[in-house]
């Protein structure tokens, strides 16, 4: 599989190629990434040939945008394919900003946020974002986290979308015809969000987290089949599930971001051996079966050391039998209808 050849991202004018770059990790997801080894990553990227970018404010608090942008900055502009987020702005802490904690992220710039999908909101969003970035446009805009995850209840997701709906889409919208961006899309971690996305906006794609790979793929029941009758793209992150589809089932390994269950580690474990009967790293396997989804266009595993990028680019470029398909089919470790070879 050609790692570079472009696909059409839903009914967008944008072209993207079959793997990018996903930025969390550069915002000290699970890890510390000094300054100088988020260089060597993004280095390592655009010399092998990567040109689409996803990054987005949440990342490490405004940290993954920044070295993002002290980056890309620099490379010609029209090749490179940027993509990153509204929802969230960033600001100072209320209280103590030098005890800050970060939270979720294992470093990170030390600010707060709070959520915004008003027009303002999605405005000063897309504003302060090309100020960290440093650049004058992006291509794709996401909205980001608006799920029950992230928003803890089903009235302040139904709050988010109202804010959407009575002014923040118009800005998206307003955008787009500009051409300020070239697409709009929406994050989504959960089932049961495409659909609602889909009667009240029109989206190009969706940035579809966890809830597509070769570990999950209940998508395949409605999510999916109804972006391709609507023609929407989608890009598949989180493409090895947090860690568990890259490393196998080994200790310290997360599944969606936590600790996996022991059914599910056995699960993993049965698929890896499935693959090493066929001479397949698991984490090809992973890679490259999302990418088989007439819908999907493309995938954006993260790195934290530039090897991992060179990893991944190998990944997409293995050769995989159908065997290999058809055996996991079998015996029943992926859904019968999941596309495929």
């Amino acid at each position: 599989m050609d790692p570079f050849k472009k696909r059409q991202l839903g009914r967008s004018r944008i072209a993207l190629p079959q793997i990018g770059l996903g930025t969390a990790p550069l915002g000290e997801l699970f890890a510390k990434v000094s300054d100088a080894e988020a260089e060597s990553v993004l280095t390592s990227a655009w010399d092998q040939g990567v040109r689409f970018y996803d990054t987005a404010p949440w990342y490490g608090r405004g940290q993954s945008e920044h070295r993002v942008g002290r980056f890309l900055y620099r490379q010609p502009r029209g090749e490179v394919i940027l993509s990153t987020k509204i929802g969230r702005i960033l600001r100072s802490p209320v209280s103590n900003p030098d005890g800050f904690d970060t939270g979720f992220w294992a470093g990170g710039l030390h600010f707060d946020h709070y959520f915004d999908y008003s027009y303002d909101g999605v405005m000063r969003s897309f504003e302060d974002s090309l100020q960290r970035l440093g650049m004058n446009r992006v291509d794709m805009l996401v909205i980001h986290d608006l799920d029950w995850w992230h928003r803890f209840s089903e009235p302040m997701v139904q709050a988010g979308f109202t804010q959407l709906a009575n002014g923040g889409f118009r800005a998206l919208s307003d955008l787009r015809a500009s051409g300020r961006i070239g697409a709009i899309g929406a994050g989504i971690n959960e089932l049961g969000l495409i659909p609602r996305f889909l009667e009240m906006f029109d989206l190009d794609y969706f940035l579809l987290a966890l809830r597509y790979t070769l570990g999950e793929q209940d998508t395949l029941e409605t999510e999916l089949p109804l972006c391709e009758k609507k023609g929407v793209g989608i890009v598949i992150g989180g493409v090895y599930s947090s860690g568990l589809y890259a490393t196998g089932p080994v200790p310290g390994a997360k599944y969606n971001y936590f600790d996996p269950s022991p059914e599910v580690l056995e699960k993993a474990g049965k698929i890896q051996t499935v693959c090493e009967r066929h001479g397949v790293p698991l984490a090809a396997a992973a890679i490259q079966f999302p990418l088989y989804h007439p819908a999907v266009t493309s995938v954006i595993p993260g790195a934290i050391r530039p090897e991992q990028v060179t990893t991944n680019l190998d990944y997409v470029r293995t050769e995989i039998p159908n065997d290999l398909w058809a055996e996991l089919k079998h015996e029943k470790l992926i859904r019968s209808d999941a596309p495929t070879p």
